[in-house]
């Protein structure tokens, strides 16, 4: 009987599940996929805490998620939150609500914990590469960002960028007010420049792999895409022209047209904006010409992880089969 392994990515602004078989050879033969924009921080950058709505959504989604990774035979069910959980002062409350939950095994995963398991999910989907690559991981509570040769992370910084904690920080207005975007890029290039640069520039990464909702949503408008498709968008290349040209593009709509766009997930429309804020810095600050989009990332290495998958030395690792349905 074939063995199967369930991970939930509970992030700050996304709920992604995967379903999976392990296999010697690949790695891992996802089986079922799926992911959902629950804001679990919505408000948390001011409040402290965790709203009791968001709770809900999140304890909704994780239950539907746990549910059908059991009917489809998992024999474990994964779950790790990230930035949200650690920054509220009610995280560990919100943590035991989950352990208490049949059939899944929660944890908090720390900033570089968070970093290496996402590394292990890009690096596995995309495949090794000659020189050191770059890791931007954009999520809603904070962002990643690192320099690794294969899956050993040479230097790295978590930093509070989450779009969720931009968004609200920075956009009042509908449509974007110029003056906010350029408060927010101000601000972005600021906290790169002093907390992750000096670590990771003298490493002079040869390209820049990005993860998570920003980049894939990105790459899904970048292809004209009518609705997603990790077919597509995984090793997609996604120029500065094209970062820049969309950002500003999006910011100049109203958040209902925004929202209405083929490809742009439900729930994302305002957080787009902040999130091309992000990828476009770190490009820069980078001074690479583009980045490269992988729809694997923290999901996928959290399994990775648990069944010991490593890039082999000898070649690079090419992405298996996939036969999950969105």
């Amino acid at each position: 009987m074939r063995r199967l392994l369930a991970s939930i990515d509970l992030g700050t602004n996304t709920v992604r599940a995967l379903v999976a078989q392990p296999d010697a050879e690949a790695g891992l033969v996802p089986r079922w996929v799926d992911q959902a924009v629950v804001r679990l921080g919505e408000g948390l950058a001011a409040r402290g805490t965790l709203a009791p709505a968001a709770i809900d959504r999140a304890l909704a989604a994780v239950r539907r998620y746990r549910d059908r990774a059991l009917a489809l035979g998992a024999t474990e069910v994964l779950l790790t939150a990230t930035a949200a959980v650690r920054q509220a002062r009610d995280g560990a409350a919100f943590l035991a609500r989950l352990a208490d939950e049949p059939g899944i095994r929660p944890r908090v995963l720390s900033g570089e914990e968070e970093a290496r398991l996402t590394l292990l999910g890009a690096v596995w989907g995309l495949g090794a590469a000659e020189g050191l690559t770059g890791l931007l991981d954009v999520g809603g509570g904070s962002t990643e960002v690192l320099v690794a040769d294969g899956v050993e992370i040479l230097a790295a910084a978590s930093l509070d960028l989450g779009v969720v904690h931009l968004v609200e920080r920075f956009f009042v207005r509908d449509p974007v007010d110029g003056g906010e975007l350029a408060a927010c890029r101000a601000h972005v290039d600021e906290r790169l420049r002093t907390e992750a640069w000096p670590r990771l520039r003298p490493h002079r990464p040869a390209r820049l792999v990005a993860t998570a909702g920003t980049p894939t949503t990105l790459a899904t408008l970048d292809l004209g895409l009518a609705a997603y498709d990790p077919r597509c968008v995984q090793g997609h290349r996604l120029g500065a022209g094209a970062i820049e040209r969309l950002t500003r593009w999006l910011a100049a709509l109203p958040l209902s047209e925004r929202a209405r766009l083929p490809g742009l997930e439900s729930g994302r429309a305002d957080v787009i904006v902040p999130g091309g804020v992000v990828v476009a810095a770190a490009l820069a600050g980078l001074a690479l010409p583009f980045v490269i989009v992988s729809d694997a990332g923290l999901r996928e290495g959290i399994l990775l992880d648990v069944v010991g998958w490593r890039p082999a030395a000898s070649r690079a690792n090419a992405p298996p089969t996939r036969d999950e349905h969105r």
